[in-house]
């Protein structure tokens, strides 16, 4: 199954109240293996982002102002994002944000051309109720590495997540493994052996065998002082 692990970064918080994309971080899993085929573009929105915005991501208004706006590049973001599963963390404020993306240019919405969206902080708050489920808390909490991320930015943070979600579906991934097995052995042919026919050896240990297990008993016989069970039911 093809997956893509989605992130962007915004001017702020509102969608709806006009606030746009400003950059947008794609990481492609293909079999749950890191292909490398990632997309990660800037954007100009057309607007400033707000104080605390900047805060998080820290990308400034004068680097984005010279930088292509969403809609010429969103016939290459639909075509690569086309009918794969998108794993996004906090899916709804990340896809709201798209919607209107794609509304202002006449599109349908986002997941008309997905194969559905998987959401990681839904994932984590069944797996981890009542903990913190912020990224950086499960980076920490399944030894994802984000020691390099002093600022939110939307390719580093979807490399993250990537990381996060393998971590979190491994038992998934376990399962798959164990039905694939399972499928195969419906398909051989089961032999039976009757083994009445067979008489099998009786190798009885050496000398120097004896000793050495004899040596092995005593041993424990001593640290449990003389309490072990063989001792005992010999009348040692």
């Amino acid at each position: 199954m093809r997956q893509i692990v989605l992130d962007t970064e915004t001017t702020g918080l509102s969608a709806e109240g006009g606030d746009r994309i400003i950059e947008l971080g794609c990481v492609e899993l293909f079999a749950r293996k890191l292909t490398g085929n990632n997309l990660h573009f800037y954007f100009n929105p057309e607007r400033d982002s707000h104080e605390d915005a900047l805060k998080v991501h820290g990308i400034s208004n004068e680097f984005l102002r010279d930088k292509p706006k969403f809609a010429q590049l969103s016939d290459e973001i639909l075509a690569y994002l086309s009918d794969a599963e998108i794993i996004i963390h906090n899916a709804a404020f990340d896809v709201s944000f798209l919607n209107k993306e794609l509304e202002r240019i006449g599109k349908k919405p986002f997941t008309h051309y997905v194969n559905g969206v998987v959401d990681t902080l839904v994932m984590a708050k069944e797996m981890f109720p009542g903990k913190r489920n912020s990224l950086d808390a499960l980076c920490d909490r399944l030894e994802v590495d984000n020691s390099g991320r002093t600022l939110h930015g939307a390719l580093l943070d979807a490399e993250l997540l990537a990381d996060v979600y393998i971590n979190m579906t491994r038992g998934q991934e376990a399962l798959m493994i164990d039905a694939g097995d399972a499928s195969n052995d419906t398909q051989r042919e089961i032999v039976t052996v009757d083994l009445r026919h067979y008489e099998l050896p009786v190798l009885m240990a050496n000398a120097q065998e004896t000793t050495a297990h004899d040596d092995v008993l005593s041993q424990l016989d001593k640290s449990s002082g003389g309490k072990t069970i063989w001792r005992q039911s010999a009348g040692i």
